[in-house]
């Protein structure tokens, strides 16, 4: 499989504090692949690192095969992105706007051909109407037109649906999956809308203060078969030993300041809480954890006290 994206010990400090620290992942050609991190966590500028708007500090990018610091026109006039908002003329047109992005790229463009591009994400209706008058989402998909006006291989988005509504979040979504299997796009896009991502992606990385916390297929990573479970509780360790001495099948036990986390076929919940309640050990609740989200939230979280008991 082609690397569209290779990084290979990317750090960038700024003066003491380091916001990217020896990252080091890979995006496969036709991925949607998710960069994953709550605010703060140095998503934003790894993708600028990418984009060469910011130097690391250490480390290799490589895009397309070749060495960024060295092919870097000819690398970057085959991309193309959305950082944060897109920045757009409000008093020209969604086609005019459009159509000097065109321009700006070295692309000779039909106004024919730009209503159809604009068509393609949703805009064809206002393709006239002045971008201040667009909702937040219309603006995201004009940006997302702009991304696409050179026929890039490789799209890149920084948190596309921020500020969108839940009809913006969907669209964007949709959109997003039509030019991976429609376009056959690469997308790199960060979200902290872990969500989102799960139902999006086919590959994803989740960064922490800089560093990463795991890669992978999201579908090795949260196989069916395997669901986690919190089950909360005053007697965490009381409760973490009665499971470690049942036989249940469980796998990576840890008694947490409020209970214990463990994964578990979904079909043996029910008889662990019985189980459990069996041995005197009062639950105040069971909620599955079979979600990005949680995972995200359990891999990100270091504040936390934790034992772990293996099976």
């Amino acid at each position: 499989m082609q690397s569209v994206i290779r990084v290979s010990g990317l750090s960038k400090s700024f003066g003491s504090f380091k916001a990217v620290d020896e990252l080091s992942f890979s995006v496969e050609k036709g991925d949607v692949y998710g960069f994953l991190g709550q605010n703060g966590a140095g998503k934003s500028t790894t993708i600028r690192m990418l984009l060469t708007l910011i130097h690391p500090t250490a480390g290799v990018i490589e895009l397309f095969g070749k060495s960024l610091s060295t092919h870097r026109k000819e690398i970057l006039k085959n991309i193309g992105a959305i950082i944060e908002r897109p920045d757009l003329y409000p008093f020209l047109s969604g086609v005019e706007n459009l159509a000097l992005f065109a321009t700006m790229s070295g692309q000779k463009c039909t106004k024919g051909e730009l209503i159809r591009q604009l068509e393609q994400v949703g805009l064809g209706k206002r393709f006239d109407s002045k971008v201040a008058t667009y909702s937040q989402g219309m603006k995201q998909r004009l940006g997302l037109a702009i991304a696409l006006i050179h026929n890039p291989d490789l799209i890149i988005l920084d948190e596309p649906t921020n500020g969108l509504d839940p009809q913006g979040i969907a669209d964007m979504r949709n959109l997003i999956l039509w030019m991976q299997h429609e376009l056959k796009k690469t997308i790199f896009v960060s979200s902290h809308l872990l969500h989102e991502v799960e139902q999006t992606a086919n590959r994803m990385l989740i960064i922490d203060r800089g560093k990463k916390v795991t890669e992978g297929s999201v579908k090795e990573l949260f196989a069916p078969e395997e669901n986690v479970v919190m089950i909360e509780t005053d007697l965490p360790q009381d409760a973490a030993l009665a499971v470690h001495h049942s036989s249940f099948p469980f796998k990576e036990l840890q008694s947490l300041s409020h209970g214990i986390r463990l994964k578990l076929h979904a079909k043996e919940v029910a008889a662990l809480n019985q189980y459990l309640v069996e041995k005197n050990i009062p639950i105040s609740g069971i909620r599955s954890m079979h979600s990005l989200e949680d995972y995200f939230i359990q891999m990100t979280s270091s504040n936390q006290h934790v034992e772990t008991y293996s099976s």
